[in-house]
């Protein structure tokens, strides 16, 4: 999985309530792992920090860069969406002390998946309706000493869970975990009983998302200009069953405040994801 994060500052500390923050954020078309991205801890829940993509684990002898983490853990490995067993991830070496003691919102204006087998082949954007841009994925962090660097390096994984039925509409069987407002405060809240922390493991609405397809050249990491984010085809959901069009504006951060319309083509649409304003 990829995913990008194209939105200002300002957006960002509205969306999650935080005082001003002394950071600096660039547009990201293509986040992958080994970047280092914005997110806001458990630990210091009015401060967004920028650690890196992919996860590895305080006792590890080597760096390890985990990316996802099953909310099933070791359980369900055929991805079976009718699966309701327990949350493996609480038993799993690697995220039990993460998912207890250190949760964080991971910040993202919309995400990338294509087949599950091979990679990131067909690749679609997919984005949340209503204009939900910046919205948080739900993400585990540790804190690793580097025994080559002598150095602390903060990294973090994004939960994922079986896919609703938009993602396997593309072929994908696996999305990432996406919380609201409400479950967002919950997710950082040190003081949320695990119980409640494992119920918010579950797939998003299909009815609030949409997706396109993208150009392969997402596939290279190495890759990072708005010419990605174009649209290659037609959306998944069309027109007329959609209840608003993505704005994924891609000149700065202050922009236009036109309104797309239904019939606006695609290809400005997807110039319009940026600024999520309405």
């Amino acid at each position: 999985m990829r995913y990008i994060l194209v939105t200002s500052l300002e957006k960002i500390e509205s969306k999650f309530a935080l005082p001003s923050q002394n950071i600096i954020i660039e547009y990201n078309y293509n986040i992958s792992p080994g970047l280092y991205t914005p997110v806001i801890t458990s630990d210091k829940p009015k401060e967004l920090q920028l650690f890196k993509f992919g996860l590895t684990p305080f006792w590890a002898k080597h760096e390890m860069n985990l990316f996802n983490a099953r909310a099933e853990g070791d359980f369900n490995k055929e991805d079976n969406p009718a699966f309701r067993g327990g949350t493996g991830i609480i038993q799993k070496k690697e995220f039990r002390k993460s998912i207890r003691t250190q949760r964080c919102i991971v910040i993202a204006s919309a995400f990338i998946e294509g087949l599950s087998n091979p990679g990131l082949s067909n690749p679609y954007l997919v984005y949340l309706r209503n204009h939900l841009n910046p919205f948080a994925f739900a993400g585990i962090w540790d804190i690793w000493f580097n025994p080559q660097t002598g150095k602390q390096e903060r990294s973090f994984s994004i939960i994922t869970t079986t896919a609703n039925s938009l993602l396997r509409q593309i072929g994908n069987l696996r999305m990432p975990v996406i919380l609201t407002a409400g479950e967002s405060v919950k997710w950082i809240n040190s003081g949320t009983e695990l119980s409640q922390i494992t119920c918010l493991l579950k797939r998003y609405d299909s009815k609030l998302m949409n997706g396109y397809p993208i150009s392969t050249r997402i596939k290279n990491p190495d890759e990072n200009d708005r010419q990605l984010i174009q649209p290659a085809g037609p959306r998944l959901l069309t027109e007329e069953s959609a209840q608003e069009l993505p704005k994924l504006e891609m000149h700065g951060y202050y922009h236009s405040k036109k309104r797309p319309t239904s019939s606006e083509p695609l290809s400005t649409m997807a110039e319009r994801l940026e600024s999520g304003k309405k």
